[in-house]
């Protein structure tokens, strides 16, 4: 069994993470160039670092359909807070309703 070479240099033998060399993985912005190879690093979407803003309206699906799962997604995607205070919290919950009569029009 060969020890592995370095995914940036193919030179040196890999001692840090992401397959790279110490020469490598310190190298400013090489790292960035290489995906973690960590099982237990971050992944998909909407794993940022931050506050997320509130999404602007509220959602009427009910948690556990498909279409909240797709509301949920779809904020993920534009960084957003993936619950609004205001989403439905059940069938035929009229608090979304609610929100959207008692928000000013905006011309």
């Amino acid at each position: 069994m060969s020890a592995a070479i370095c995914r940036h240099c193919s030179h040196s033998k890999v001692n840090r993470p992401r397959g790279l060399c110490w020469s490598c993985y310190y190298t400013p912005g090489v790292k960035d160039l290489y995906p973690s190879t960590s099982k237990y690093a971050r992944r998909g979407v909407g794993n940022f670092t931050g506050n997320a803003p509130l999404a602007p309206v509220p959602t009427t699906a009910a948690p556990g359909t498909p279409e909240k799962l797709a509301v949920l997604e779809a904020r993920a995607k534009l960084k957003q807070a993936l619950f609004h205070p205001a989403d439905a919290r059940y069938a035929g919950d009229p608090r979304p309703h609610e929100f959207l009569k008692a928000r000013p029009a905006v011309a």
